[in-house]
């Protein structure tokens, strides 16, 4: 039992073996669903600078790594292990804000909401690990990058930028792709994998309607224009574009209107 949810969130955070991340991800946020841990504690430890990882995958710069075609097992592996390392740094972006923002005058249900969100990066995770496994594969086997845990080092400070910039722009993209990407594993007759990213594309939904709900809750308390402040903070904090083709369907539904993002684009293409 962990004394809080905020200690709770440092020890899967700092957890450099990720069966056990994974563990004690979703055992922390059972006890917060069933209310038996208080938000913080006076002895909680100190929030790390970097999760904790494995000696494995080598991270290298992104322009390092190879494109591999889908049509081959060794492409669907490359994939998979892709995705899954974005699901790895999802968990621990997901309990950085709460172990880091812990101390802020939060309503709980945001807590709620990350613990969620956590605990759904976490069985991602766990999918696609496990489908890496079956075919012969395993995470860490492939070189990844370290540009997602970026986003947590430059928003560290500010709740809003993080906010803009984890689950409106780097989740939100994952709901232009993820569909397309389940269409053709189904097309080269991968259906095990489709049918994990369709999960993966149901919780992200919801992920980024967390996001949107709070961002404009934050925005509002401050009296801000929610779509300005969002464009600035992207312009700031993201070290990339915000590019079409856009979902604009499934990001509308979450929150994430094309006021937001529309003016960051050159161009104009939807889905």
């Amino acid at each position: 039992m962990m004394p809080s949810l905020r200690a709770g969130a440092v020890a899967a955070l700092s957890a450099a073996d990720l069966d056990e991340k994974v563990r004690v991800t979703r055992q922390t946020a059972a006890q917060w669903r069933g209310r038996s841990l208080s938000l913080r504690a006076p002895a909680d430890p100190a929030i790390p600078d970097r999760p904790g990882r494995p000696d494995r995958p080598e991270l290298v710069a992104p322009r390092l790594l190879k494109k591999r075609a889908l049509n081959t097992v060794n492409g669907r592996i490359a994939l998979m292990h892709a995705l899954a390392h974005i699901e790895l740094n999802a968990i621990d972006l997901a309990l950085d804000i709460v172990a880091r923002f812990a101390q802020m005058p939060i309503p709980p249900s945001f807590f709620d909401n990350w613990m969620q969100v956590a605990d759904d990066e976490a069985r991602h995770f766990t999918l696609l690990r496990d489908r890496l496994r079956s075919l012969g594969a395993d995470y860490g086997d492939l070189p990844a990058h370290d540009g997602l845990w970026q986003a947590a080092t430059d928003t560290r400070g500010d709740l809003i930028a993080r906010l803009a910039i984890v689950p409106l722009v780097l989740e939100a993209r994952g709901l232009d792709v993820t569909p397309g990407l389940a269409a053709k594993l189904r097309e080269f007759g991968d259906t095990e994998t489709a049918a994990i990213l369709d999960v993966i594309y149901h919780d992200e939904k919801t992920h980024v309607a967390v996001g949107a709900k709070w961002f404009r809750f934050f925005c509002a308390r401050h009296g801000i224009d929610a779509a300005s402040r969002f464009q600035a903070l992207v312009s700031e904090h993201f070290h990339g574009q915000v590019k079409p083709p856009f979902n604009d369907r499934a990001r509308s539904a979450a929150g994430l209107t094309p006021l937001f993002y529309r003016a960051m684009s050159s161009a104009s293409m939807s889905r």
